[in-house]
């Protein structure tokens, strides 16, 4: 069997250097990650057989399939600061985390990334020719990261956002499903008593040649609609909600979507505050970094995914350029809350704006996930009752008819 030589950091952090022999390079990285150290370098002894094992390598990899995930970008940028904190320059860094990526979409990316880095192209802008796997966020901040000299600093921040990001999403997420749930198994009831279990009590009723009360009479006229028209209802709701879609895609019909949603009574306020969690979170990582406001204000506009916050933006920045302060122009436009606006100024004051600016992230969060929570606490019973009401009125006029029969034979 081949001889390795191999680098790697245990769990607390001291550096181990030691030749072993193994099948091949990865069945030793296996059991080297199973023993909880982070690899920095695997060498085998023979040059020509590790050019070799290094194609049957790649020959033999299995790949993980789908998009690149949220947990893909945060395992990368942590291996990234580690391994630069340690010492190890990009390059060879790049080189040894692509051959432990397990996604196949993202280790063709980091392939052209290392490919670009090698070839002289700075780091920051060889992630910017893939805008879909690395956002703004992450091109400006590992730029500054590069003119400061604070990679692992800027790429551990990255990290940390990143999984705040996805522990929120999750608990959104969590928070909806069940409410979800109950919408989707009452629609079934619905049309399962429509298509199947209606024509069975109508043929009945027909062949006995009973006269049908008003309630059981519509609704099984209903019921008789929904079956022959329903290609044309299904087809016709596709059709609104394709349409409906096209039009939100473009500039206006967005913004006409937003401004909708915004007035809203509940739906309004949830938006707008997961808007200025977005916001809050997204500029507190780029000022905590050193990224200039003007320019951390440009990278918001174009990450925020909100038309009309986007407007908001645009016109705060304009003012900022004049000298204006941040939070006073914030303020002015009326569209974020009070409290964002005063914590921020507080930020701008202290000169600690970026530790005010991850604050108001973290209350909105919570704001959110507890807004989230209630609105589906409340949400569950609403549901539950219309179910009830809604499947108990069509079982009570499915057998009223026998009740009326059974009372006049009385």
């Amino acid at each position: 069997m081949p001889n390795f030589t191999y680098i790697a950091k245990d769990t607390l952090g001291k550096t181990i250097q030691e030749k072993v022999t193994s099948a091949n390079k990865e069945l030793l990285i296996s059991q080297l990650q199973q023993q909880g150290y982070f690899i920095i370098s695997i060498e085998e002894d023979n040059a020509s057989e590790k050019i070799l094992k290094k194609s049957s390598l790649k020959l033999k990899r299995k790949f993980k399939g789908g998009g690149v995930t949220i947990q893909d970008k945060l395992l990368f940028s942590r291996q990234m600061a580690t391994m630069l904190d340690s010492g190890v320059n990009l390059l060879r860094t790049l080189n040894i985390i692509t051959e432990q990526v397990e996604n196949e979409q993202f280790y063709k990316v980091l392939c052209k990334v290392r490919d670009d880095v090698e070839q002289g192209v700075s780091f920051s802008l060889a992630l910017a020719k893939h805008p879909k796997i690395f956002d703004s966020l992450w091109v400006s901040l590992i730029e500054v990261g590069e003119a400061s000299g604070t990679m692992p600093l800027v790429l551990n921040k990255l990290a940390s956002y990143a999984e705040k990001a996805e522990a929120f999403r999750t608990a959104i997420i969590s928070a909806l499903i069940y409410p979800s749930i109950l919408v989707c198994v009452a629609i079934g009831a619905i049309l399962i008593f429509a298509i199947f279990i209606g024509p069975k009590f109508q043929e009945m009723y027909s062949s006995m040649g009973a006269k049908l009360p008003e309630l059981t009479q519509t609704l099984l006229n209903l019921f008789s609609f929904m079956r022959s028209k329903f290609l044309l209802i299904f087809g016709g709701i596709c059709a609104i909600v394709v349409v409906v879609r096209k039009y939100i895609t473009t500039p206006i019909g967005r913004l006409q979507f937003e401004q909708l949603l915004f007035n809203l009574p509940i739906v309004g306020d949830m938006v707008r505050t997961a808007v200025v969690e977005k916001f809050a979170s997204q500029m507190s990582i780029l000022v905590e970094s050193g990224v200039p406001i003007l320019y951390a204000l440009d990278i918001i506009e174009r990450l925020i995914g909100n038309k009309v916050c986007e407007g908001v933006i645009l016109e705060i920045k304009s003012k900022v350029k004049e000298g204006k302060l941040i939070s006073e122009e914030m303020a002015r436009t009326n569209f974020f809350p009070s409290m964002a606006t005063q914590m921020i100024a507080v930020g701008e004051e202290t000169g600690e704006l970026g530790k005010m600016l991850n604050h108001v992230a973290a209350y909105y969060q919570t704001a959110l996930q507890t807004f989230t929570s209630r609105f589906a606490t409340m949400f569950e019973p609403i549901i539950l009752i219309f179910m009830g009401v809604t499947i108990g009125t069509m079982v009570l006029a499915m057998f009223l008819p026998i009740f009326n029969m059974a009372s006049g034979g009385g």
